[in-house]
């Protein structure tokens, strides 16, 4: 039997590379998406090429009736899911210094990159637990794709950097947690990647990469993010739970 992978955000961006991945190393997927299911149709046709069987979970993950209704959609369907890929996050819709940013602001980022995600992450690991005590070689895990603003400061978007650093944390408290279980919990953590969130400072950054801001110079892309979680969602990594894998071209190592 295939094991089933539920990534949110997964119809475009980072989360479609990484479901095209993980299509190809025989999982089964659950794709959650604020769009209409209509206009993700081809995206869902494409990963049904590939192998996989796929359904649709439209909803807004900072929303716990959301949560509820796709976890429930997933669970008549497949009746399982084995690896849940933390990917859908949002950016502030206006960058401001932080000492101009809103509440407004810093609750919305806030409440889908950290707070939704949590609850999520919970709700999960609990069905997951019962899945590890009810069926015998039931094997699972949780992948959270944070990113380098996790310990990187950007004092124009400090709300989302707050929600990657808060993410990093649950990724540690829920390793801990779920530790007695064998349910490992990873973190990717993406430098500059090439999607339609990176789109309106594409110039901005073609000239910090070209001038070095990278060790390997040219942009990340979500074949490289999928590449990566697929690696783990496989169970390549079975000895570091709670770990991060940071897939940023070198980014973030120390030089003179």
């Amino acid at each position: 039997m295939k094991k089933v992978a539920f990534i949110t955000g997964g119809s475009r961006g980072i989360g479609l590379g990484i479901a095209v991945h993980l299509a190809k190393a025989g999982f089964n997927l659950a794709i959650n998406g604020m769009r209409p299911e209509a206009a993700v149709q081809e995206v869902l046709d494409e990963l049904t090429g590939l192998g996989a069987e796929v359904i649709y979970c439209r909803g807004d993950i900072a929303s716990a009736q959301h949560r509820q209704l796709m976890l429930a959609h997933i669970k008549e369907h497949f009746g399982c899911l084995h690896v849940l890929v933390n990917n859908a996050g949002v950016a502030p819709k206006e960058r401001n210094d932080i000492l101009q940013a809103t509440e407004e602001s810093f609750d919305y980022v806030l409440s889908t990159n950290l707070k939704g995600t949590f609850f999520l992450t919970q709700a999960v690991a609990n069905w997951m637990i019962a899945q590890k005590t009810s069926t015998e070689g039931f094997s699972s895990c949780i992948i959270n794709v944070s990113s380098i603003s996790a310990t990187i400061a950007s004092v124009n978007r400090g709300e989302y950097c707050v929600s990657k650093a808060g993410l990093s944390m649950a990724t540690q408290l829920f390793a801990v947690r779920l530790g007695e279980y064998n349910i490992p919990v990873y973190e990717v953590r993406p430098g500059i990647i090439k999607t339609d969130m990176t789109a309106g400072v594409t110039a901005k950054y073609d000239e910090l990469i070209e001038n070095g801001l990278c060790v390997q110079k040219r942009w990340g892309f979500p074949d490289d993010i999928g590449k990566a979680v697929a690696a783990l969602a496989k169970g390549d990594f079975p000895y570091s739970t709670g770990q991060v894998l940071m897939v940023d071209g070198g980014l973030t190592l120390g030089r003179l």
